[in-house]
């Protein structure tokens, strides 16, 4: 019996990862909605989901450039994290046990993908230009997967069973962690880190992270609220989770293409096309939430919000950062994630309900717009290099 390639053992594992994502994202905001928390309280727990990236990346980034165990703390992760959805059953339902439940989790989930992020650029080596986008597109397809099934399946069974579903996807994950070793070609443990406020210093590293931090401000809405707001307009739960993965889809397509985008033009210019588009869907997703058709258009422009972007993003890593630095540089891109999100749904369960959640799409939408200000530091170059 062949073994299965590491590109493959990759690839599953985040096929389960965002497997868990695309079953707790659209529809978690559902489930605390039929278990009758306000909007206000919704967008705090929301936050408080992605709150821990403001540190829990960088604790998991030092121990993993510390240790060199980066493999070791997924499985502990994963563990923990099916562990976390088991515990749902048995803690009392109410915003303060809500809340701790969901402190604990987003502080075990941080560490998963930014660690794993590294171990796959380590494993694939010098073949990562080419590799990176087909493996990764497997998450996509869990992403797809979750959305889809779980979807359909709620239109079957009450959405309390949403936890069972987590718990039962975050263990198959954990198992399927054991496939996937150490990286041979990372750095050993290190006695002394090497520091990390020369490369911060660098003006492209700088206003990347301001850029990354406006654009997932602007995104805060969709992950927090899109599926109440969808639910709120008369859609189905699977037409809802239809709409989720339109844009995963989008996804799946830009990572088979976003070399020959990187490959003819700079860093500069794909970033403003980004910026745009992620704005034009907004002000889309706000302006017309009854019209199927443009919702399905808005949701196709996440090839440009996420799937460009995160592909610039791990070429800016990848060559800014040395090998020793990548487990603290991809957790700090997490927490540039989970600081732009958790402060843009705290501002839009706040204000949902006072301005109206179309008009929080729409601003959300024009607030992307301020990230140009940012990409005259970025290179006006092409750059070839890999990942």
């Amino acid at each position: 019996m062949q073994p299965i390639p590491v590109q493959h053992r990759l690839g599953g594992f985040y096929f389960f990862y965002y497997s868990i994502v695309g079953t707790f994202m659209p529809y978690w905001s559902l489930y605390l909605q039929d278990q009758g928390f306000s909007f206000q309280e919704i967008g705090v727990l929301s936050s408080i989901a992605i709150i821990t990236r403001f540190f829990a990346p960088f604790i998991w980034g030092w121990v993993a450039d510390k240790s060199g165990k980066r493999m070791l703390l997924v499985r502990i992760a994963t563990w923990m994290e099916a562990t976390i959805w088991f515990l749902i059953f048995i803690i009392p339902n109410n915003f303060q046990s809500i809340a701790l439940l969901m402190l604990i989790f987003s502080f075990f989930q941080n560490a998963i993908l930014a660690q794993f992020e590294g171990v796959t650029l380590f494993w694939l080596g010098e073949k990562r230009a080419k590799l990176y986008g087909k493996v990764r597109k497997w998450g996509s397809i869990g992403f797809i997967f979750g959305v889809f099934s779980i979807g359909a399946l709620l239109e079957i069974v009450p959405i309390t069973m949403l936890p069972i579903m987590l718990l039962c996807i975050a263990f198959t994950a954990f198992i399927w962690s054991f496939t996937v070793k150490e990286p041979q070609s990372a750095p050993l443990p290190q006695k002394k880190l090497e520091p990390l406020f020369p490369i911060l210093k660098q003006p492209v590293v700088a206003a990347f992270f301001v850029i990354e931090f406006v654009m997932l401000f602007a995104q805060a809405p969709f992950y927090s609220f899109y599926s109440n707001y969808l639910k709120n307009a008369g859609y189905s739960t699977t037409e809802i989770g239809f709409l989720w993965s339109v844009g995963v889809i989008a996804e799946i397509v830009m990572f088979a293409y976003a070399t020959l985008l990187l490959n003819h033009f700079s860093w500069r210019r794909l970033v403003i096309f980004c910026l745009l588009l992620t704005g034009l869907r907004f002000v889309l997703v706000g302006l017309f939430p009854q019209s199927f058709i443009l919702q399905f258009f808005a949701q196709s422009l996440h090839a440009f919000s996420f799937g460009l972007f995160h592909m610039i993003a791990m070429r800016i890593i990848f060559q800014n950062f040395s090998a020793g630095q990548q487990g603290r540089g991809q957790a700090l891109y997490s927490t540039m994630w989970g600081l732009g999100v958790a402060s843009g749904s705290i501002l839009a369960g706040h204000y949902w309900q006072i301005i109206s959640g179309e008009m929080v799409f729409i601003l959300a939408g024009l607030s992307s717009l301020f990230g140009l200000l940012f990409v005259y530091w970025l290179p006006n170059r092409i750059e070839n290099k890999s990942p």
